[in-house]
């Protein structure tokens, strides 16, 4: 008697249906034929039938089917469905080269799937705004790297914030995103707070502007708030971000010092928080502003801040030295860090550094109203879509100090 192959370990092979093949290429004929031969109830009920074989069809009938929809113009969406959501080699089919399938079935296929296919949707040309919100959604450098890098896809101004966010514990992105056309100052302002030296340098490059066209639109009103005795704040705080003087001059009848270079003198004994506060008071800051200023590693907000208060090249060694940070290295030159700031300071122009620095204390400082401050501690950044631009972007670069 002749053993059967299963006695041996051996598995039969599966069966052959050649009535599936066959029906499962007629369905996909039909879905595929133009709206002169089909009309749309037709096809949407060609489609529940094929749907419903492709459940339980093989991996190889499933790709050969994505294969034959993916030029189509108009794809059913029970189908684009089940297929965006079949494993990745299938569901690629589609997204490679499917032109038809709407943000709608792109964002179901990214809140239903894995990372690759996130990564596949971030690939597509021309994603959109919406859809690029869902994919940041996950925070999957992988993805985001992507979509970055795809000159044809869109960010909306949430899905930035969410990518700035991130580039604080995933530094990679930051170059990528400093690239990105939709980047604009308030974002970059605030990452420039976690940046490396060569993202800050870019940073300052390119979103360092002037605020020219704003003085000469505004030019009259400052004279038409002074009559008003500057009461109404809403206008101040506007003003004192346009205006061409950066110190404040009023705070030097109330400080002990005669003027901001004595206190930057008197600091170089050591920077006492009340010194670091006068400072801050006397160039037109917050003492938060100064503070994160005076705390930053990388040392360039220093460069800023003598820019723009007029402050020379000298100041800059002063407080280098109140902050106790080392001015040479072990062969006697110039420390890499110092060298660094100065440069900083060489590079940017007086009214290019005011508009940073005036960025940095409007937005952390002017916008930290009692909620925004919740928010931070809370660590409720989802939520940030009810705060202004520069309270998000306080909420942003606050967020660890606030959480400790």
């Amino acid at each position: 008697m002749t053993a059967s192959p299963s006695a041996f370990g051996a598995q039969p092979a599966p069966p052959v249906f050649r009535a599936r093949h066959a029906l499962l290429k007629r369905l996909a004929d039909v879905v595929c034929l133009p709206s002169s031969r089909v009309n749309a109830f037709e096809r949407a009920m060609t489609a529940d039938l094929l749907v419903d074989m492709l459940r339980e069809a093989e991996p190889e009938e499933r790709m050969k089917v994505a294969r034959r929809l993916a030029n189509l113009t108009e794809i059913p969406a029970s189908l684009v469905r089940l297929l965006l959501r079949d494993r990745v080699e299938i569901a690629e089919a589609l997204l490679a080269h499917a032109q038809a399938l709407s943000d709608s079935d792109l964002m179901d296929c990214v809140r239903t799937t894995g990372l690759e296919h996130r990564r596949l949707v971030a690939l597509r040309r021309g994603v959109s705004e919406v859809v690029s919100e869902a994919l940041v959604e996950f925070g999957e450098s992988a993805v985001i790297s992507c979509l970055l890098q795809n000159d044809l896809a869109k960010l909306s101004n949430a899905a930035l914030e969410v990518i700035v966010a991130l580039t604080r514990d995933e530094a990679q992105l930051a170059p990528m995103l400093l690239r990105r056309p939709e980047l604009r100052p308030a974002h970059a302002y605030v990452l420039f707070w976690w940046a490396d030296a060569d993202a800050r340098r870019t940073i300052l490059q390119r979103f360092a502007v002037s605020r020219e066209v704003l003085q000469d639109a505004a030019g009259d009103i400052f004279s038409l708030a002074a009559q008003e005795n500057w009461q109404d704040p809403l206008a101040r705080k506007a003003l004192q971000f346009i205006e061409r003087r950066q110190r404040n001059r009023a705070a030097i009848d109330k400080s002990p010092f005669d003027s901001l270079e004595a206190a930057v003198a008197a600091a170089q004994t050591g920077l006492t928080r009340e010194t670091a506060e006068e400072i801050s008071y006397l160039s037109g800051l917050k003492p938060m502003t100064g503070a994160k200023i005076f705390t930053d590693p990388g040392g360039e907000p220093l460069a800023i801040l003598c820019k723009a208060t007029g402050l020379p090249k000298a100041a800059i060694r002063a407080l280098w030295r109140a902050l106790r940070r080392p001015e040479t290295d072990q062969t006697g030159a110039l420390h890499p860090g110092l060298e660094r700031v100065l440069v900083t300071y060489d590079m940017i122009a007086v009214d290019r550094a005011q508009t940073v620095l005036r960025y940095w204390n409007w937005s952390l400082s002017s916008a930290l109203t009692p909620a925004l401050v919740k928010a931070i501690r809370e660590g409720d950044e989802d939520g940030a879509g009810e705060y202004s631009i520069p309270q998000r972007a306080a909420m942003l670069a606050l967020a660890k100090e606030f959480r400790r």
